[in-house]
């Protein structure tokens, strides 16, 4: 048969190029930079208790970079904290401060 030749070849190259935009997304997932306070609200805090959302108490800044919400959350409740942003973070208490994206 002389079509095999033929349709072998295009069936095994139209297998690779549609594995090839899930192997490209996946890369772009890893090197996706996670930002997790941006803004106004832009200082990632690990806090310890929050004062009616004016202020937080016994914050510091997160031990690791974390990559993403989970693992943000998971950094804090590592050391008995929650994931925050705030505004202004002073003398190891946060002022103005929310919930990150994602959290």
């Amino acid at each position: 048969m002389k079509i095999t030749p033929i349709i072998l070849p295009a069936a095994l190259w139209s297998t690779l190029a549609t594995a090839l935009p899930s192997q490209h997304s996946q890369l772009e997932q890893r090197q996706a930079f996670y930002e997790p306070c941006s803004g106004l609200y832009g200082s990632a805090q690990c806090c310890a208790t929050d004062v009616l959302g004016l202020a937080n108490v016994d914050c510091g800044v997160p031990v690791t970079t974390p990559s993403n919400a989970t693992d943000f959350s998971s950094i804090c409740a590592a050391i008995g904290q929650r994931a925050r942003c705030c505004v202004l973070p002073i003398l190891d208490q946060g002022v103005l401060c929310q919930t990150p994206s994602g959290v």
